[in-house]
């Protein structure tokens, strides 16, 4: 989940946060409710789960794979208890930490029954999810589940249609939207602050975002004397 916060900054005050699964509007991706073992609906059409992660490949020669976390307190996923896997599979964190870089939502995890890299290596792109009922209710007004907000379709103050939100990426600055545009192209960042993201609308299926005029440019070439 991620809170947005008030102000010009990912940081400011009173923003929205991110919880497990949540995600509140300072700014970090699909919602979907377990059945009975035995009778197990694929997450990406169960509107009762919250994607939780996403494994990505496998870390090391030991079993360990490396996990992205949408919970607001990344390393938290593990402390949900079993999680579904996309495929309707049980899967049990054991472990986990957090990956080299500045990004704490990346994590390398152990995963109960998996020893070796070709375990590992079989859990790459699977999504975990969670029920929304073992989450709670959301506590405060700018809070929201991450799954809530992908998939929003992006419009600007005069209502005209920008993109879609695709992800929402904390690279350890503050939550963000990532926009991808109507027109095509690369998608763009736009920090999930009240300034650039005045509006949520989740039942109305929109956001409404004061985007910079900039938002989509591609990044210029960079001047001969500016180093690199």
């Amino acid at each position: 989940m991620a809170r947005r916060p008030g102000g010009n900054t990912p940081h400011g005050d009173g923003g929205r946060r991110a919880r497990p699964g949540r995600i509140g509007n300072d700014a970090a991706t699909s919602a979907h409710r377990p059945k009975p073992e035995g009778d197990v609906a694929l997450p990406e059409t169960d509107p009762s789960l919250l994607r939780m992660g996403e494994f990505g490949r496998a870390h090391g020669l030991n079993g360990e794979v490396r996990l992205k976390s949408y919970t607001g307190d990344p390393q938290a996923i593990a402390t949900y208890g079993p999680l579904i896997g996309g495929d309707g599979r049980r899967v049990e964190l054991t472990e986990v930490r957090q990956a080299g870089g500045a990004a704490p939502d990346l994590l390398v995890a152990r995963v109960k029954g998996v020893a070796d890299r070709t375990g590992a290596e079989s859990l790459n792109r699977l999504a975990l999810y969670l029920p929304r009922e073992r989450l709670g209710a959301v506590a405060d007004e700018d809070e929201f589940f991450t799954a809530d907000l992908v998939g929003l379709t992006v419009v600007d103050p005069d209502g005209t249609v920008l993109g879609t939100v695709a992800d929402v990426p904390n690279y350890g600055g503050g939550d963000l939207l990532e926009i991808k545009p109507a027109l095509g192209g690369a998608t763009a960042l736009l920090p999930f602050t009240k300034t650039f993201v005045p509006t949520l609308d989740i039942a109305g299926g929109r956001v409404v975002i004061d985007p910079p005029e900039d938002l989509f440019a591609p990044a210029g070439p960079r001047p001969p004397d500016e180093p690199a």
